[in-house]
């Protein structure tokens, strides 16, 4: 009997011993390509040797040295690499130890950064609904996630939400795609109005929305308009690109695409590649000197923030996704990706959208495609398609509630970025054998 507290308890779950590649092998010798990176982590796939050679180097060393005491060298190096590379003003990297984390700092920091200039009376986050952006009780209340906060509703602090740049479902007939764009940001500058300009402290979103809408992008010029308002309003920028950045969507940060910088951006998942738990919080030059110039102390922190073993994991996963020229090859295999679902899924009669960027691409199922209806939840056509796709070999990442945050369906795939061609063909193979036995 295991002793282990699992995510869901009726669930028997074969036990993984390996990993090679772009594969995860269990206790059986059965080999699962990895589709969904599990959840958009693994973009180097599994056994990469120079990221654990970095690792059991930096053991070899120092394991850990608590921040309250020390800094450490591979900290210090691996945000030298990010601010490199970071859009300006973004100046400084504070290290969690994932996205939930960074979120829940970046919250915070926001808050205090209102506080030390001398307006405390900021106080209302703005997200938006059908967004995720962590676990902690402050990241699920500023996420959309309906799902996710039902259970703790009357835990979560009071944020607002307006609605998600959701193109397939919300942009109208007679709108162009701009159309479209400048009236899915407008609502933001409404919601800012009614709360009062000097009451607003941030608002957070996802620049390529992941597990909750399946890997949807902003319409264009959604984002310099959300960046125009909040300059007008003295708001915050906070751009969660947990899922989505370190070169997921073919840029190394995600808000590259849309030409724009936030005050403060939010990291994880692809900066250690699952070699070890690290996330990441970059703030602006003019937060951080606020701070700094002011108590001089960010009220925060957790044991494990910048630790040595992690950082050095994520220096090297950084290095390799720059140094071995992975951002381009991401643009060019998301491409062939997506060509290659379109053309075996474009016309399907329970697939509506195919939408995504680089390597994070998701699939809408519907009920009728005519009228994007999606399926009934009592379905869970989500949870069989997960089930069916691991048993044909394929890891994938269905989620439900796309729709509204109760009907609907998508797949989300988030393939490591060292695939090839002949994974393309397996992963069309294996979905197209999955969707024949669910629907």
């Amino acid at each position: 009997m295991s002793h282990v507290f699992p995510r869901h308890s009726h669930s028997q779950l074969p036990t993984a011993v390996a990993g090679e590649g772009c594969f995860l092998i269990d206790q059986t010798g059965k080999r699962y390509f990895d589709g969904s990176g599990g959840a958009a982590v693994s973009c180097l796939g599994h056994g990469d040797p120079a990221v654990t050679q970095a690792i059991k180097a930096q053991l070899d060393r120092l394991a850990f040295a608590h921040t309250g005491f020390f800094t450490s060298n591979p900290a210090e190096q691996l945000a030298d690499l990010l601010v490199a590379n970071a859009p300006a003003p973004l100046s400084r990297v504070y290290f969690t130890s994932g996205g939930s984390e960074a979120t829940e700092a970046a919250l915070k920091l926001a808050r205090q950064y209102a506080v030390e200039t001398g307006h405390p009376q900021r106080r209302h986050l703005i997200a938006r609904r059908q967004s995720y952006h962590g676990n902690t009780l402050g990241a699920l209340a500023t996420g959309g996630n309906a799902q996710r906060r039902a259970a703790f509703e009357p835990l979560l602090i009071d944020v607002h939400h307006i609605a998600p740049c959701y193109a397939y479902r919300h942009q109208h007939a007679d709108e162009t795609p701009e159309q479209y764009g400048q009236r899915a940001a407008d609502e933001l500058e409404a919601e800012i109005l009614r709360l009062g300009p000097d009451t607003v402290l941030a608002f957070m979103a996802e620049p390529v929305v992941g597990a909750t809408l399946g890997a949807v992008p902003a319409a264009p010029g959604y984002f310099k308009r959300i960046r125009q308002i909040c300059d007008q309003y003295g708001v915050l920028l906070i751009l969660d690109e947990v899922m989505c950045g370190m070169g997921r969507t073919g840029h190394l940060f995600a808000c590259e695409a849309e030409g724009i910088a936030p005050d403060i951006l939010c990291i994880a998942k692809g900066l250690g590649a699952g070699y070890q738990p690290i996330g990441a919080m970059l703030a602006s030059t003019e937060i951080y000197g606020a701070i700094k110039d002011g108590s001089g102390f960010f009220q925060h922190g957790h044991t494990y923030i910048g630790h040595p073993t992690a950082t050095a994991a994520g220096l090297a996963v950084v290095s390799a996704i720059l140094d071995r020229g992975l951002i381009p090859r991401v643009q060019t295999l998301g491409t062939a990706l997506q060509d290659a679902l379109k053309s075996q899924f474009g016309q399907h009669p329970n697939i509506g959208d195919i939408r995504g960027r680089g390597l994070f691409i998701g699939i809408e199922l519907v009920e009728d495609r005519e009228t994007k209806s999606p399926f009934d939840p009592s379905h869970k056509l989500a949870a069989k398609i997960k089930q069916i796709a691991f048993q044909n070999g394929l890891i994938c990442y269905p989620m439900s509630g796309t729709a509204d945050g109760t009907r609907g369906d998508h797949i989300l795939l988030a393939p490591p970025f060292i695939m090839d061609d002949s994974h393309t063909l397996l992963i069309t193979e294996i979905i197209e054998k999955t969707l024949e036995t669910c629907l």
